[in-house]
């Protein structure tokens, strides 16, 4: 892909990404108007937007356009991305706020008060509407829009985007700087050096609050009454009280799992392909170690997003880790596809099988696998690493976390050569090779890249 057609596909995501962020301003700010007989700016940023439609119909544009052969399984996919996109947004917010901005408590069928069965089916048939009819009618549209000017357009309209963005994080670092300043004094905690500390954030608190953000402060704060310092100060208050290390669902807890998770879900489809082929075969996501990347992070956001739910029932939480299950193996496989063009795995064979990319077998395995994980094998897991010495684990988790970002982006690397290598327009012969490239080449042949990635098929 040239740089030329790079510089398309942007222009043409960030128009898309713009036209649903305002649409759905105007749908959120047009409905407080009915509803509250009042004007609410419902956005999370000083322009006309609201950045989660936006995100929402990227989601329906880059993984369900396949699937419009089949309006129930794009409906189904519609429902549940946004399900998850408008889950982890909410949970999102409510650990930067500690309150949440909307809360579905009061409709039933709702999980947490973040999402509520109305408003998922509404967004699944959303999916329809703009995957069917609203994306060719844009992509119509935006063909008519001469390059110069999208160019200009994203030029100048990214700008000031940027600088809302800025300006919207720099008042929710101001509202945060604020907070610490009151659990420390509350705390009674400050030593010499950290009043001078304590000055110092607090000249730099009184520098953010110019009048931008002050203005976004009390405006979020109009619009979502929720939000409040009071709440950002007892948060700060009661995690200073804990000496436990990664307790709860956090951070640190969650990094763990991905990285125990990864090496148990490759060690075990090792194991189930020797028992089920008769050999020994590589089931790695990554060159250096035995990860299963793909396994890793579904034990982190299957914990996330069911850990206030792992004492419901098993019938429940099976259901939910077969659909959400199945929906991140779709999401996965999408993804390799379009980012290294290749496809790692194929069910293509198996009945009730969707584009070869999930079926309803492994849906299930996924949805008694989130049983097994929530209910037996996560309490434990749990257990043993908030046994750690909190700064021994926090320095064992760095080390593992800057372990696994350079794992991964030397494995991308050498996936992306290894597909540019097979491509069949490529020739050895008539290609001048960069520093990178020979590196590459060098240290990850074809026979490596073969032997740690044994299924990996190019996609043509």
């Amino acid at each position: 892909m040239t740089p030329m057609d790079v510089l398309i596909v942007v222009e043409r995501f960030f128009l898309y990404w713009l036209a649903y962020s305002f649409a759905g301003w105007v749908w959120e700010t047009g409905l407080s108007v009915v509803l509250r007989k009042r004007f609410e700016d419902r956005g999370m940023l000083n322009g006309p937007i609201c950045p989660i439609y936006g995100f929402g119909a990227m989601l329906f544009e880059i993984f369900l356009p396949e699937l419009t052969e089949y309006p129930f399984f794009l409906f189904l996919g519609g429902f549940v991305l946004s399900s998850l996109l408008e889950y982890s947004t909410g949970m999102f917010f409510e650990k930067v706020y500690k309150k949440k901005l909307w809360d579905y408590s009061r409709f039933r069928y709702n999980v947490g008060g973040y999402i509520c069965l109305p408003f998922s089916l509404l967004w699944g048939a959303l999916s329809v509407v703009t995957v069917m009819f609203a994306d060719p009618l844009l992509c119509g549209l935006f063909d008519r829009i001469p390059h110069l000017l999208s160019v200009i357009l994203l030029l100048v309209l990214g700008g000031l985007l940027l600088l809302d963005t800025i300006g919207s994080a720099l008042s929710t670092i101001s509202l945060q700087l604020q907070a610490k300043h009151r659990a420390d004094y509350a705390l009674e905690k400050q030593t010499a050096r950290l009043d001078q500390i304590t000055e110092g954030l607090g000249q730099t608190s009184r520098f953010l609050e110019n009048a931008l953000t002050r203005h976004m402060q009390k405006r979020l704060q109009k619009s979502y009454p929720s939000i409040s310092l009071d709440a950002l100060v007892k948060a700060r208050a009661e995690r200073k009280k804990s000496t436990i290390f990664a307790e709860g669902c956090c951070f640190y807890k969650l990094f763990s799992l991905f990285f125990i998770g990864a090496f148990l879900g490759d060690i075990t489809e090792t194991i189930f392909c020797r028992i089920t082929a008769g050999v020994w075969m590589s089931r790695s996501s990554v060159i250096y170690g035995p990860f299963s990347i793909v396994w890793g992070l579904g034990c982190a956001f299957l914990t996330l997003l069911l850990y206030r739910y792992r004492n419901k029932s098993d019938g429940s939480i099976f259901l939910a880790g077969t659909l959400l299950g199945g929906a991140y193996e779709y999401i996965c496989s999408v993804f390799t596809e379009m980012v290294f063009g290749t496809i790692f795995w194929d069910y293509s064979g198996f009945a009730f099988n969707l584009g070869g990319r999930i079926n309803l077998l492994y849906c299930f395995f996924w949805g008694i696998a989130a049983v097994v994980w929530l209910k037996f094998i996560y309490p434990k897991l749990s257990g043993w690493i908030e046994k750690i010495p909190k700064k021994t684990g926090t320095i064992i988790c760095n080390v593992l976390i800057v372990f696994m970002i350079a794992n991964m982006l030397v494995s991308a690397l050498a996936l992306a050569r290894y597909t540019e290598r097979n491509d069949a327009s490529y020739s050895v012969e008539t290609t001048e090779l960069n520093g990178l490239q020979r590196f590459l080449d060098d240290h990850y042949p074809d026979a490596r890249m073969e032997r740690i990635y044994p299924n990996a098929k190019m996609v043509d």
